[in-house]
């Protein structure tokens, strides 16, 4: 091959993908008001231009329309705002589905978890329209596979998983299509420290593969996570990663809704992205659970900020 040829091969290489990002407003699905703040938290956090720094062309998408409670009424305590929620994310899912479907990487930034339902369901209609494997991994203190019937408050915040999953509420299940979104065997949880007992009952009869703290105390964040992508190489073909802040330990960032003593530290949430960056796999990204309202001078939402830099390329040296 010609020298003119090399050079043109490793230029094609680096070519990346317009970042799309999505801000995701919502509330609703959480039990304390302030995280419908954490996309403008992340932006003032300059994450669009850690992301240019990177190489990325950065287009801000705006964010999706979601109504406040304050004018709202709640219906039924077991699925809290439930029309509205299945509203809003399915606005967001076919703007998900959107922004794949021109080769493009969505970013979307929360805004309370529920916000998955649409993100995730979004992404798997893209990948069914494309015969992709969908693979999520979800890094979070919580395991958010409640059903309506086992969810201990109604928050829908709770339930993306059990939903992406094909369980619970019909509504939120047929969003993009009624089939289901994720198998149980291509989805990771990581960083898990907080379960209610009707998740552990269904985590154990779906085979879900979670790594609790005592897990990533146990073996390493560098084994967890060189075990979960030899899974994705073998079977999946585009993977998401759904970060919630309330992974990390509090005192690494406290402007989150849910917090839980015992997360992961600075640097293994740095090092789970930076591997996860390295395989080349990740094609999706979402930031859940940031709240300004809780956070100090928006401490925490820089630090998500970084992490994102870090799971688009951003490295040491």
């Amino acid at each position: 091959m010609s020298g003119k040829g090399i050079a043109l091969k490793e230029k094609e290489i680096d070519i990346k993908p317009t970042v799309r990002v999505i801000g995701f407003p919502m509330d609703l699905g959480s039990g304390r008001r302030g995280v419908d703040m954490g996309p403008s938290a992340l932006r003032i956090a300059g994450i669009e231009n850690q992301l240019r720094d990177l190489g990325y062309d950065v287009v801000d998408e705006g964010d999706i329309p979601v109504g406040m409670p304050e004018v709202l009424s709640m219906t039924n305590p077991q699925l809290k705002y439930l029309p509205e929620i299945t509203n809003a994310c399915e606005r967001l899912a076919y703007k998900v589905q959107s922004v794949l479907d021109k080769g493009d990487f969505p970013l979307v930034l929360g805004g309370d978890h529920s916000m998955s339902i649409g993100s995730i369901a979004g992404i798997a209609a893209h990948c069914r329209e494309n015969n992709k494997r969908l693979g999520v991994i979800w890094i979070d203190a919580h395991t958010d596979v409640n059903l309506p019937e086992t969810t201990p408050s109604g928050n829908i915040h709770g339930m993306p998983l059990a939903v992406s999953l094909g369980l619970g509420a019909p509504e939120l299940i047929s969003i993009c299509g009624d089939f289901k979104k994720l198998q149980p065997q291509n989805l990771f949880i990581v960083g898990a420290r907080s379960v209610d007992p009707g998740e552990r009952k269904l985590i154990k009869e779906l085979g879900i593969e979670v790594y609790t703290m005592t897990d990533i105390d146990q073996m390493g964040m560098f084994a967890v996570v060189t075990e979960i992508l030899d899974e994705v190489c073998k079977n999946v073909d585009h993977l998401h990663i759904s970060f919630d802040l309330d992974s990390v330990d509090p005192d690494v960032a406290s402007g989150v809704g849910t917090p839980v003593p015992g997360g992961l530290s600075y640097r293994e949430a740095h090092l789970i992205m930076e591997m996860l960056a390295e395989s080349k796999r990740v094609c999706s990204l979402e930031v859940a659970e940031v709240n300004p309202i809780l956070d100090d001078k928006n401490r925490s939402a820089i630090f998500a900020a970084g992490v994102v830099a870090s799971t688009m390329g951003m490295r040491i040296l």
